[in-house]
Parts: structure tokens; C-alpha cells; sequence
């Protein structure tokens, strides 16, 4: 069995407010990960022709 659906098992057992405190934590691990991506993507210049491309349409 996967993790994936080991964890899909264990959360059908949750109750409402383990459920809801769950999906509160997970939100903010979740974008926390999409920050993370977002930096790395900045740091490593990535995003350096989309930044130049909307600066040029707002000019």
C-alpha cells in the first residue's frame, strides 16, 4: 500500500475537527511548498522574462 493511500485510509477516520484542523495545517504547509518554489524560481532567474515581459506591458 502507498503512502498516498495510507494516508487516504487514516483521513476517512478523522473526525470533523481533526479533519478541519487538518486541512488548516495542510494549507499552510501547501503554501509554504509553493513559496519555496516561487524563490528558487526567482533566485534562479527563471522568471526574469515573464517579469520583463509584464513591466513592458504596463509601460
Amino acid at each position: 500500500m502507498s503512502k498516498v493511500t495510507l494516508l487516504e485510509e487514516e483521513e476517512k477516520k478523522l473526525t470533523s475537527s481533526e479533519l478541519a484542523e487538518f486541512r488548516a495545517w495542510y494549507l499552510e504547509y501547501d503554501e509554504g511548498c509553493w513559496d519555496r518554489q516561487i524563490r528558487a524560481g526567482v533566485e534562479a532567474g527563471r522568471l526574469d522574462d515573464m517579469a520583463a515581459e509584464a513591466k513592458g506591458e504596463v509601460s
